[in-house]
């Protein structure tokens, strides 16, 4: 047995309000998008992991420059001393003469580095490298984070609008449907067109209890990112799709991409470090000077084995030759070299890559410009043909299914409008994240 108005109606209202007394039960916040960007910034765990890199990067500097300081060390010896055997006449007769039954033996040894064949000035460079790929690094992962909180930011937008014009499209089929149901009584209509609208109204309510949980699950995925209570369900700034994004041309884009994206110049820099690993390794060739002084304090004297301290000490300088390097690091010398042109080979790809990225952006921009412009129009005429179908349905001239054709195509025109609104912000912020600006 269908349902009367009154009956549909009340059960249609409880369940709507299931979804907003579940919204009730949490709070919320609006978040415009310089907050959002400063408190991914601040909150992500990819930049904290980043941050920490740049510091161990930081150590790696300070403990590449204490290879510049010289080598201090300290020994101390001290044991038993077995008696010694000596023989005078082969290895007969042998005697054994008397000596201290403890030996001791204090070492201070110095060595300063004069000349590694660039060894230690190329693992400073190498090491401030690393920092500048690291601190490259975290930026490259601001931007693309940005980015993807943007996308996360601009999907709320699209869910609120939902909400709203599926909540404005439910009021308009309840009073749709009081008059359906005062037609039928009148014996207009018949049952189908009721059942119908009912259906349809089920429908809605449906689709409102999905948008709204998508809204949760997106306020859950930013809250979460942004490190605030997971239960927050955020509100998006409506006022920035009413501004104005104006994009610039092709060739500026691309040539402030190659000199400004941080992920061009993290290429940049390991293109450097690659060719600093030759230097280093062509640096193992050649040969070390080092200025050695020692001083030691020894008992026994070691000639005559007398119980007696004797103390010498000596200042000099050291010069080793590695031959054995000539042929050892050929190998790893072809190695450096080939590293050096498969980065080079790595930073023309990402030169092509930003092209297709800024023109793909670029393009979509213009595009999502254009349809802004026209959907706006497809919604009043959407509006004009929904209440011309209305009315002609309302005086029996057209049938039921022209009317909910009507009212869906109302429905998807506005959301339609409100996705090319948000894509028009995404791709200007993905042309910023190109060069460099995000």
């Amino acid at each position: 047995m269908p349902l009367r108005p009154i009956d549909f109606l009340s059960t249609f209202f409880l369940s709507l309000c299931i979804p907003f007394t579940t919204y009730a039960q949490h709070d919320s916040l609006r978040i415009s998008l310089d907050e959002l960007f400063a408190r991914g910034a601040e909150q992500h765990l990819q930049l904290h992991a980043d941050r920490l890199k740049e510091q161990m990067a930081e150590e790696r500097i300070r403990d590449a420059r204490t290879a510049r300081m010289p080598d201090i060390s300290i020994g101390l010896k001290g044991g038993v001393l077995g008696q010694p055997v000596v023989w005078q006449s082969g290895l007969n007769d042998p005697t054994r003469p008397d000596t201290p039954d403890w030996q001791q033996n204090y070492t201070v040894d110095f060595t300063q580095p004069l000349y590694q064949g660039g060894k230690i000035k190329y693992s400073i460079r190498k090491a401030g490298l690393e920092q500048d790929i690291a601190r490259l690094q975290t930026a490259t992962d601001r931007a693309d984070i940005k980015l993807e909180l943007l996308e996360q930011y601009l999907n709320l937008f699209s869910l609120y609008k939902q909400d709203r014009v599926l909540n404005r499209n439910i009021e308009e089929s309840e009073r749709r449907l009081k008059d359906i149901w005062r037609m039928k009584e009148e014996g207009i209509i018949t049952n189908n067109d009721v059942l119908r609208s009912e259906m349809q109204l089920t429908n809605d309510r449906l689709a409102v209890t999905e948008t709204r949980n998508n809204i949760r699950l997106v306020s859950q995925r930013l809250d979460i990112l942004l490190g605030m209570d997971e239960r927050l369900l955020l509100i998006p700034d409506t006022t920035l799709l009413e501004q104005t994004f104006q994009a610039g041309t092709y060739g500026e884009y691309v040539d402030r991409a190659f000199l400004s994206d941080p992920a061009m110049q993290l290429i940049r820099k390991q293109t450097e470090l690659a060719e600093n690993n030759i230097a280093l390794t062509r640096a193992e060739q050649l040969p070390r000077l080092s200025l050695t002084a020692s001083n030691t304090l020894a008992r026994p004297v070691s000639r005559t084995m007398a119980d007696l301290y004797n103390n010498n000490w000596n200042i000099g300088l050291s010069l080793s030759y590695p031959l054995s390097a000539l042929y050892r690091n050929r190998h790893r010398m072809n190695e450096a070299r080939q590293n050096v042109l498969l980065m080079r080979n790595t930073e023309e790809q990402k030169r092509q890559d930003i092209r297709m990225k800024v023109q793909a952006a670029l393009l979509k921009h213009h595009e999502a410009t254009d349809r802004v412009e026209s959907l706006k129009l497809s919604v009043k005429q959407a509006e004009e043909n929904y209440r011309i179908m209305r009315n002609r349905y309302m005086n029996q001239l057209a049938i039921l299914t022209d009317l909910l054709d009507a009212d869906n195509l109302r429905l998807n025109a506005e959301l339609q409008l409100t996705t090319a609104r948000t894509q028009v912000i995404y791709t200007y912020y993905e042309l910023q994240r190109a060069i460099g600006n995000l």
